[in-house]
């Protein structure tokens, strides 16, 4: 699999890619991820590649020419392009786990006022974090590599990918290590049991009280 990321700030990317688990799965070359500034696709002086708006009104607007001269010079028939905007569908587990059947993903981070709208022809798939703003689409995008990376075969130990947060639209159970208590606060006795027909009981039902009591919209 092949991630492309357009952005005006690459160095801004420095740390997921050369970090924990992406770095390793990088290393293991389960994952391509290029770091693309459109900045270099500009024809104009200075390499502009925002103006102000039509009609008026705050802020600078990103310009087309740009975004679209570097989409055709690295997009395939196997490229899937993704949007990062305010007004996309809001981001999910099951679309990470949509995501990592695609061969090459193409990020389109946005910055300043917004995008030219006729850029969004660009796009497969509009995609918001959530309903706030951000500087620049650079964050999201880091969010949307880091969800489908970690899904990847081979990437992270397949039982924790089973036990977690929305999978069966369940949050995950509550977890513990040594020492059994502290401060008073002592670990749940089934987990010391060793029955484990009890534990996964146990945990199955705390996922279930849980998601009620945090998000109870997930099991509607």
């Amino acid at each position: 699999m092949k991630i492309s990321v357009l952005s005006l700030f690459p160095s801004m990317f420095d740390g997921i890619l050369n970090e924990s688990i992406i770095k390793r799965a990088i290393e293991k070359k389960k994952i391509e991820i290029e770091i693309i500034n459109f900045r270099n696709y500009s024809k104009l002086n200075n390499n502009q590649v925002d103006d102000t708006p039509y009609g008026g009104g705050a802020g600078m607007v990103l310009r087309c020419e740009p975004i679209f001269d570097a989409i055709n010079e690295i997009k395939t028939k196997d490229s899937y392009i993704i949007l990062m905007c305010p007004t996309g569908k809001v981001y999910k587990q099951s679309k990470a786990k949509e995501l990592i059947t695609k061969k090459h993903i193409i990020i389109i981070c946005g910055h300043y006022e917004g995008f030219d709208e006729r850029i969004k022809t660009l796009a497969n798939e509009i995609i918001s974090i959530g309903d706030y703003i951000l500087t620049g689409g650079e964050i999201p995008a880091m969010v949307i590599l880091d969800s489908v990376v970690r899904l990847l075969d081979g990437v992270i130990n397949e039982s924790s990918l089973q036990n977690e947060s929305f999978n069966n639209n369940l949050l995950d159970y509550p977890v513990y290590t040594k020492p059994d208590e502290y401060k008073g606060m002592k670990v749940p006795e089934v987990l010391l049991s060793g029955n484990h027909k009890k534990i996964n009981k146990y945990r199955e039902e705390e996922r279930l009280r849980i998601t009620k009591e945090k998000r109870e919209d997930l099991l509607s």
